[in-house]
């Protein structure tokens, strides 16, 4: 598609489309207009009758489909969007999928634009977030006290639906806001206490945006590193048995220093702590957490769920590293249980690494330690890791005859080490030195 030129246009949040001069010339000049039925009919009585009007086709294969018709003699395509197409909207998947000087935008109002004037909201006030083809768990993550959230749904993100993720993190003062049809002669909004709203059978025009206000939880999830271990649920009493307890979590936090596009492995995650701390603070990360106990993956599932980590954190109920097989290859990598695998876990996770990977591990156990420090001393003796290791001794305030004593909790031993090449580092001799 050497030649072809695309132009995405956005018609606004209204009933007759919002066109500045350039989009209504690009419009009436194109060969060819894309977009969904409704779209089309606003626009149809602008368009002349050589103009072919397709109905615009799943993204997955809309590349082949342009294709198609560039061999067809097609040279100048407009594809019709709602509001701004690159807020939330089909010009990201332009801007991914095509060079800068074969697209061109042209935004109108957005729909949450429209809502924010409706309402008097000031946008840099609020958050934003989609759940159009995303799902409705991942509201959870995003929830704060006194935040004003606007929502964009779809049919499986429902105001009821909403209001039973609010009910169930426990922001029982909420406010539910309902949008319909902004920009139509039929728009109506309504607001709702979230209690009352759970109990409304009404149906929403499918064109709506929800605004929640959230007031204050009763339950709110924290909002700094290093959650209370209260936070989990576990297989014992809350917050404790099997989860990296909150000292030790964020010393492993800062060594892993999780970024967008890493692809981490949390191999015997036990509940989750670790996996969902790495998480939620960098949703961009891709999380693996591998876990073979039963009830451990049970309570893992319950705090994916709880935190709204339906994304990028992965629960696999299985042994390492057999299981390894069937993910992708980490450039991370936390070892918190290994269940006596530990030095053929290790080899093989260090062969798999590329330069520049990362395993970090913790060790109570003497054994444990033994493994680490062998595989430690192999590392020295190969050169080919950067290794770092130290001891978290953790006292914790109780009292004894109505005293202050500090009660020592077991040492935790933490090995990071980065891979680093192997080969031998040749020193060039300075040609400046030589001629001195």
């Amino acid at each position: 598609m050497q030649e072809i030129k695309i132009s995405i246009i956005g018609l606004g949040a209204c009933e007759a489309a919002q066109l500045s001069d350039g989009a209504m010339s690009t419009l009436l000049g194109a060969e060819m207009i894309l977009g969904s039925k409704r779209q089309l009919k606003v626009v149809g009585h602008l368009l002349k009758e050589h103009q072919i009007t397709p109905l615009l086709p799943k993204l997955d294969v809309l590349e082949t489909v342009l294709q198609q018709y560039y061999n067809q003699g097609v040279r100048s395509v407009v594809v019709l969007a709602s509001g701004d197409p690159l807020y939330y909207g089909i010009g990201s998947w332009f801007s991914r999928n095509f060079t800068p000087e074969k697209i061109a935008f042209y935004p109108a109002v957005s729909s949450v634009q429209e809502v924010c004037h409706r309402l008097g909201l000031s946008l840099q006030n609020i958050d934003v977030l989609s759940l159009h083809g995303r799902p409705v768990g991942k509201l959870r993550s995003k929830l704060r006290d006194q935040q004003t959230l606007l929502i964009l749904t779809d049919a499986q993100s429902t105001p009821q639906i909403l209001a039973n993720e609010l009910i169930e993190a426990g922001f029982y003062e909420a406010k539910i806001t309902v949008c319909e049809a902004i920009g139509y002669r039929y728009e109506e909004i309504s607001s709702y206490p979230v209690k009352a709203l759970l109990r409304n059978p009404k149906s929403f025009d499918p064109l709506h945006i929800t605004v929640i206000d959230t007031g204050r939880s009763v339950k709110p999830l924290p909002q700094f590193p290093g959650f209370a271990n209260h936070h989990f649920i576990t297989d014992g009493e809350a917050g404790r048995n099997m989860i990296t307890k909150a000292e030790v979590r964020l010393k492993v936090l800062s060594l892993l220093e999780p970024r967008a596009g890493d692809i981490i492995y949390d191999i015997g995650a036990g509940c989750g702590s670790v996996s969902i701390e790495l998480n939620y603070w960098c949703a961009d990360a891709k999380v693996f957490a591998i876990e073979k106990n039963q009830q451990r993956y049970d309570c893992l599932k319950q705090n994916q769920k709880k935190f709204g980590l339906v994304t990028n954190l992965h629960a696999v109920h299985g042994s390492a590293p057999g299981i390894l097989a069937k993910l992708p290859v980490p450039n991370k990598i936390f070892i918190g249980g290994s269940d006596g695998m530990l030095p053929q876990l290790l080899e093989r996770l260090w062969s798999q690494l590329a330069v520049g990977g990362q395993i970090v591990a913790t060790a109570v156990l003497e054994n444990t330690k033994h493994d680490l420090v062998a595989f430690l001393n192999t590392r020295n003796v190969r050169g080919d890791a950067k290794v770092m290791t130290q001891q978290i001794a953790i006292s914790h305030g109780d009292t004894l005859g109505g005293q202050l004593v500090y009660r020592q909790a077991l040492p935790v031993s933490i090995f990071n080490f980065i891979k680093r090449s192997d080969e031998p580092v040749i020193k060039l001799r300075d040609p400046q030195a030589a001629d001195k």
